[in-house]
């Protein structure tokens, strides 16, 4: 299964992504998640960003909250709405919301 997981809040952890073995994951982070892209725990990256997965932040979250693609880590891209809708259509089988 190819699995998009969209991460809308900041916490720490998101041990639903733990239980889950899909062949392909990809992680969507959006409104608050965008965060888990661009602060750093103890002067280190999100430890959501550990998976083996492709990440993806949403542009306009990012800008909401003042924030720019330089803020961004280096494993994530910057994306907009038009492919998330890429993404869900061509890449990915099945999509969850944590």
């Amino acid at each position: 299964m190819k699995l998009v997981a969209f991460v809308s809040d900041y916490r720490m952890t998101v041990d639903t992504l733990d239980r889950l073995k899909p062949e392909k994951l990809g992680i969507v982070l959006v409104q608050n998640g965008v965060y888990h892209a661009t602060t750093k725990e103890n002067g280190n990256p999100s430890s959501l960003l550990n998976y083996s997965a492709d990440y993806y932040v949403l542009q306009d979250d990012l800008e909401t909250r003042g924030l720019t693609g330089s803020d961004v880590d280096g494993k994530v891209k910057v994306i907009s709405f038009g492919d998330i809708v890429d993404l869900i259509f061509n890449d990915y089988d099945k999509s969850a919301w944590l």
